[in-house]
């Protein structure tokens, strides 16, 4: 059946510049190798996304409408729908003093991170630091390769594959949590692991919210989502009597 808004789907993509060819994007493990932007703990497979959800740029969803799973498309991206123009006001001068103060010391092409926008320094020179806080790929022209690779019907898998898309902890089983529909209610509990979680207390609520929207948007008749925290006393056994004594 033909993918519409709505539909939860798995995904595979490259994406490239359409002026260079260039690579910076891809889920192919042996595609990020050989273009050099490889990362070691990312795991490169098939995303979940919501068609219409924004999780890719809204150009690629609408361009996949359409498509069945197995298929795939081309799919050219111009700048204004990709990642906008440039803007030169986002090309700033900043005192190398400021850098300091944070013990940093700038150089061209290094990366900052500035009231949660992320620059790029271009030049350092005269006690000034001139930061790019453009988009990287602001400005350029963009083509996608996408495959479609599975369109989810079953409505707990789709409440994972959410989770698996918001949700970034590497540590945490998907297949370990646990997912109870009743009443139009979603009961979440997730891999114990979760509990350990290293995010700020923020982020992971975020995560969550982010969850429970795509879930309660589209699938029909869930209006809630809870996330199930439990702590269980643990009983003291024998062997841990003894390593007491």
């Amino acid at each position: 059946m033909a993918i519409d808004n709505g539909d939860f789907v798995r995904v595979n993509f490259t994406g490239k510049v359409k002026e260079t060819d260039e690579v910076f994007d891809t889920t192919y493990d042996e595609i990020a190798q050989e273009a050099g932007i490889f990362e070691e703990n990312k795991t490169y497979k098939p995303i979940p996304i919501v068609v219409g959800g924004n999780h890719l740029l809204p150009a690629i969803e609408e361009a996949i409408k359409g498509l069945e799973a197995g298929e795939t498309k081309h799919i050219e991206v111009d700048s204004d729908n990709a990642f906008g123009p440039r803007n030169p006001k986002l090309i700033q001068l900043v005192p190398i003093k400021e850098f300091r103060k944070q013990g940093m010391n700038p150089v061209p092409g290094m990366r900052i991170n500035s009231e949660g926008t992320t620059g790029k320094i271009l030049t350092v020179n005269g006690g000034r630091v001139k930061v790019d806080f453009n988009h990287e790929l602001a400005g350029k022209d963009l083509i996608y390769d996408v495959e479609v690779c599975e369109v989810i019907e079953d409505d707990e898998e789709k409440i994972k594959s959410m989770i698996e898309l918001h949700y970034s902890n590497p540590n945490v089983d998907i297949d370990k949590t646990e997912i109870d529909i009743v009443d139009g209610v979603a009961n979440i509990k997730l891999d114990e692991m979760a509990k350990f979680d290293q995010q700020s207390y923020m982020d992971v609520t975020f995560a969550r919210f982010r969850i429970a929207k795509d879930i309660w948007d589209n699938i029909e008749d869930i209006t809630k989502v809870n996330f199930v925290d439990e702590f269980e006393k643990r009983e003291e056994s024998s062997d841990d009597e003894e390593d007491e004594e």
